[in-house]
């Protein structure tokens, strides 16, 4: 069996993540293609997308958003996602148990003898007049029938996991600060979510492990697992082991992938590029070493933005005070220095955020 070093599972995310070359695809078909963008910071989306995209301009996304193609919502890992709207269509049912039971055990004390469907037919009923609401003008209209549960968590359960709900615009739109405002995804998008079909097979589980290996590939059931917090979708796996190719990582792990999907030669050259607070690129995996240092791990789960060097995670990012500020985890040669230096002035003209300067370590 094939063994994949770290180094050819470092560029085969990065082809598959375009991270290798910008793809000129349109928005909703590369939000559709990375299976979502990790998206409960507003302004991250449009770095993850300038990073990905050829000529990417801050009003596609908006479009997306507006006539959406896309929509923001709670999908994956529990957390916010903008996910192409055909395909939060036709997952969201799939993902119902892990939603309700990550909060259910996030808030056990909390919930102790609330009955939770009754909770749900509530909010749908006062929801039916289709008019957007922030969680808590939610909660005021039904508070008064579970006076002893926490607002806070009342409303989350209603609004993560409870009622598919869609977090509109302006929310998430290029430089606008907007308080979340919810409309069921059926109200929002025309139709309802897909129901979860019957029988043991899980075709819904095997078009999203077809749709995990072809943006994240190869990777493990564990590295499934992390992505979208469901429980390795074990039935999915087995339907289609056959057709899938089978490798062996360097740590013995049985990786997964489909046949044809790119795995460009260990060698092949990696462009700097800066990635979002949160990026699908880092936390896509269970395992997270082809792309990131074990040393390093606390900074992404912290929402440090990161610079790939290498194809690897090897400085953080931040605007403050109209700088643009790099701060390397390794020493950097002349030659990465410079390259790093290029794209920062690219993307501090993207950014427009009238950023003066950018900083690389501790240059003056």
């Amino acid at each position: 069996m094939t063994v994949l070093d770290g180094r050819a599972l470092n560029r085969a995310t990065l082809a598959r993540q375009h991270l290798l070359a910008r793809t000129g695809t349109s928005v909703p078909e590369v939000v559709a293609h990375l299976c979502g963008l990790q998206a409960q910071e507003p302004q991250e989306p449009f770095i993850g997308l300038w990073s990905r995209l050829a000529g990417f301009e801050p009003g596609r996304l908006d479009e997306a958003l507006t006539g959406r193609a896309v929509v923001r919502t709670h999908l994956m890992r529990r957390t916010v996602h903008l996910v192409a709207s055909g395909d939060v269509l036709a997952w969201r049912a799939r993902h119902d148990t892990m939603l309700r039971g990550r909060v259910l055990a996030t808030y056990r004390r909390e919930l102790a003898g609330v009955e939770v469907e009754e909770v749900a037919a509530a909010g749908r009923a006062v929801m039916a007049d289709r008019r957007p609401r922030t969680m808590r003008e939610l909660v005021e209209a039904l508070e008064d029938r579970w006076p002893g549960t926490p607002r806070r968590v009342l409303g989350e359960l209603l609004v993560s996991a409870l009622i598919p709900m869609a977090q509109l615009p302006p929310r998430g739109l290029w430089r606008r600060r907007a308080g979340v405002r919810n409309l069921p995804l059926a109200a929002w998008l025309g139709r309802d979510v897909d129901p979860l079909p019957a029988g043991e097979d899980d075709p819904v589980g095997q078009r999203l492990l077809r749709r995990y290996l072809a943006a994240y590939g190869p990777a493990a059931t564990a590295d499934l697992r992390a992505w979208c917090g469901l429980a390795g979708l074990p039935a999915a796996v087995k339907a289609l082991r056959e057709e899938l190719a089978v490798f062996r990582d360097e740590r013995g792990r049985e990786l997964l992938d489909l046949p044809d999907a790119p795995r460009p030669h260990p060698d092949t050259p990696a462009p700097v590029r800066f990635l979002p607070a949160f990026d699908n690129a880092i936390l896509g995996y269970h395992d997270r070493s082809r792309i990131i240092d074990a040393a390093h791990l606390s900074l992404s789960v912290a929402g440090h933005r990161a610079v790939l060097v290498d194809g690897r995670v090897s400085a953080t990012w931040a605007v403050r005070d109209h700088l643009l500020r790099i701060d390397p985890l390794r020493p950097l040669t002349a030659k990465e220095r410079q390259a790093v230096r290029a794209e920062a002035e690219d993307l501090a003209a993207f950014l427009d955020d009238d950023i003066k300067h950018v900083r690389l370590g501790t240059e003056t």
